[in-house]
């Protein structure tokens, strides 16, 4: 028997090709679509048996997309995203009416008929030869599921649903082969669940529970009678039945359903006549999709965590593979956003920085030792409209930004941090005159740079000499000048890396004494995720916006983990933190201080106000602050911004106070630890440079001994040319 079976036997898709074959010469595929003429009948369908088998004889069935939920922290709703507007439910969780009224108008013989029912093809072929065009269709419920998952496959690329939705004897062809095989392998219930979760029900609704929120704001298994029959009208034609926009139409479409569920005897007909007699009701659910949707300015967090899951290889090898995971949806993702922290910081921004001025302001806070994100706002709100955009201005154009901006003296304790580290002493002095010539030539990783750039001071009065954190706290100019010429470019560029510190643009760093004072793009996410490394004892870790995600199956899936890594000493951190503390206390940065509890940070302007910083943090919380026109072009001399009119702007007198306001409301109700710090006011005992005419490159500490107790020595600098200007840079 065995043999003779694998001799002379028919598998079944080959008993299915041979039916096919009838089927084809009898018009099956015809039903939907023109009768060719009798020529091209037999022809096609010739063709179509000899291809049937070279079908693949699996139907792909990709995940249905669904709506991705997007969380805060403590479990909020920040929004809901999704290409297809859908809640997959199993048949049990939808109405016993809206089954029956699938069933009597779109396939009133489901339950009788094979994959192909063959008497309403016969039907419907006569109909159309009759009409001379396409009068009738008799496509079965699972042919037409079928061609769903083609479409669904085919996303929103609109030459693939062309393709999926082609009307020609070789698509349905495919579509028959897969519904004989799916009507072997799910069975009708099955097949009609899936059905109903695939369907378009129009007003961007998939599936029959987006439907029955969308028009009745209620689940799918507690549809009426007349609300299931206007559902099941809709599928034929979405947008001529559509009871928002067309009424009566849809109303005589529901009726139609109501009198064939009768004709079947699935309803009485006295059952429905009253529900014919009912006028629609509809308690329409706008879709609230996407980041636009979300409070609290959180639209541009939203965006970044969808910018994660596109780019983070954690969610898979290739981005073609992230983005299908990211269109099929279905997720719970948990994020690390604090409500607090992000009313906060929205609300000081949109204080002092209205979305209509000349410029714009964005700020972002992390939390040090872990690298969460625990607020991202900016004062643009997030949307198409007048005053809105959708780019992100507190991260890298990788991830949806910007071209970043120059921070300015921001920058200046990583040079500090990476003297101290080299071994510089913070009672370093340096001559630091109002205005000087770049040295050159300065030591970089890879040579030397030369040039002849100037550098000078935010006014004539402010000159040396100046140890560090008097250079600090006024943000002395040409003291790092001296500083980075001094120590050499590369430990600078070294411990920016350690730092997370990278260009907006993603290109490297360039090596040049000027980037001292600040003048190469960066975001705010990328400052505040270094400064976290002073707060967190001169340990970086990467910023992360990902708590979990858990998926449509309930199952939890690897989330990207902030990665740390020491990037100076102990020491190293707390001296900067005392020189940090210096400018919230004494220096350009009071305006930012916060009251009842230790904090440190700075100021940054850059050369022409194209931008104006402050960076600061707690032991608890890291944030920066960015103001500036996003398009680098707005200059900020005479100009309003939050109705506060200045004749210039600075680092101290906007971004301070955004600071300040931001971190306050973040912190209030919190923890107030002290920044550990070390003393650096009084050299007596400590380390010092005694009796040096000039410093050398990297000078180690030694112990002061007697004299006046000050560090010692100076820097004679011979005459430089008198030229204003120079390279970038800010105070």
């Amino acid at each position: 028997m065995a043999k003779k079976r694998a001799g002379g036997g028919r598998s079944k898709t080959q008993q299915a090709a041979k039916f096919l074959g009838v089927s084809v010469l009898a018009g099956a595929v015809l039903a939907g679509i023109a009768l060719p003429a009798a020529g091209a009948l037999g022809l096609a369908a010739k063709t179509s048996v000899q291809g049937f088998d070279d079908i693949p004889a699996n139907l792909r069935t990709p995940p249905l997309s669904q709506r991705t939920t997007i969380l805060d922290a403590d479990g909020g709703e920040i929004a809901k995203v999704y290409s297809r507007d859908r809640t997959v439910v199993d048949l049990k969780d939808m109405s016993p009416s809206i089954q029956q009224a699938i069933v009597a108008i779109e396939d009133a013989r489901f339950y009788k008929h094979g994959a192909i029912d063959l008497k309403g093809i016969l039907r419907a072929v006569n109909k159309n030869a009759q009409s001379g065009g396409v009068a009738q269709g008799a496509s079965t419920l699972t042919q037409q599921y079928v061609k769903n998952v083609f479409i669904e496959e085919a996303g929103d690329d609109p030459d693939k649903v062309a393709q999926a939705t082609q009307q020609t004897i070789g698509r349905k062809v495919k579509e028959l082969k897969y519904a004989i095989q799916l009507e072997e392998k799910l069975g009708k219930r099955k097949i009609l669940q899936n059905y109903l979760n695939i369907t378009f029900f129009g007003e961007q609704a998939y599936g029959v529970e987006a439907a029955a929120q969308r028009y009745f704001s209620k689940h799918a298994k507690d549809l009426s009678l007349e609300e299931s029959a206007l559902l099941a009208g809709i599928v034929q034609s979405p947008s001529r039945y559509d009871p928002v926009n067309h009424l009566h139409e849809a109303t005589v479409r529901r009726n139609t359903v109501l009198r064939r569920m009768a004709d079947l005897k699935d309803i009485t007909r006295a059952q429905a006549d009253a529900a014919a007699a009912k006028p629609i009701q509809l308690k329409v659910s706008r879709p609230q999709n996407g980041c636009i949707t979300a409070g609290s300015g959180a639209g541009f967090f939203c965006d970044y965590v969808r910018e994660v899951l596109l780019n983070d290889k954690t969610f898979g090898k290739t981005r073609e593979i992230r983005s299908q995971r990211w269109n099929e949806g279905g997720l719970t993702i948990r994020t690390t956003l604090d409500p607090q922290t992000q009313k906060a910081i929205q609300a000081s921004l949109s204080k002092h920085v209205y979305d209509d001025d000349p410029v714009a302001g964005a700020a972002t806070v992390v939390q040090p030792g872990t690298g969460k994100i625990l607020g991202m706002g900016q004062s643009r709100p997030y949307g198409f409209g007048r005053n809105q955009t959708q780019i992100n201005l507190s991260v890298n154009h990788s991830m949806g930004g910007g071209a970043g901006y120059q921070p300015g003296s921001t920058f200046k304790p990583v040079i500090a941090a990476a003297a101290l580290e080299q071994g510089t002493s913070p009672y370093q002095e340096y001559p630091s005159p109002y205005k000087m010539p770049y040295p050159s030539p300065v030591q970089t990783c890879t040579g030397e740079w030369q040039g002849h750039d100037t550098a000078q001071n935010e006014n004539p009065q402010e000159h040396g000499p100046y140890a560090m954190k008097e250079a600090t706290a006024k943000s002395v100019n040409t003291y790092y000048v001296q500083l980075i010429s001094d120590m050499g470019i590369c430990p600078a560029v070294k411990m920016a890396e350690k730092m997370g510190i990278q260009r907006a643009d993603g290109k490297p760093l360039t090596q040049v004494p000027s980037m001292a004072l600040g003048g190469q793009e960066m975001s705010p996410l990328t400052m505040a995720g270094a400064y976290a490394t002073f707060a967190n004892e001169g340990t970086y870790c990467s910023p992360v916006a990902i708590e979990s995600i858990i998926d449509a199956q309930g199952r939890s899936l690897k989330v990207p983990q902030t990665s740390c890594r020491s990037a100076m000493s102990k020491k190293t951190a707390d001296t900067v933190n005392a020189l940090l503390k210096g400018v919230v206390e004494d220096g350009t940065g009071k305006e930012a201080g916060l009251q009842g509890r230790d904090s440190a940070g700075k100021t940054g302007t850059t050369d022409s106000r194209y931008a104006a910083w402050f960076v600061g943090y707690t032991p608890n919380a890291a944030g920066a602050v960015w103001v500036g026109d996003p398009r680098h072009q707005r200059q900020m001399f005479n100009i309003t911004i939050g109705g506060v009119t200045h004749d210039k702007v600075y680092g101290a007198d906007t971004p301070g106070p955004i600071w300040r306001d931001a971190m306050s409301g973040a912190l209030a109700g919190r923890p107030a630890p002290a920044l550990p710090t070390v003393p650096i006011d009084d050299p007596a005992g400590g380390d010092g440079n005694q009796g040096q005419d000039k410093p050398k490159p990297n000078p180690k500490p030694n112990p002061g001994h007697g004299g006046d107790n000050k560090p010692g020595g100076g820097w004679h600098i011979p005459g430089f040319p008198d030229i204003l200007g120079g390279g970038n840079g800010g105070w």
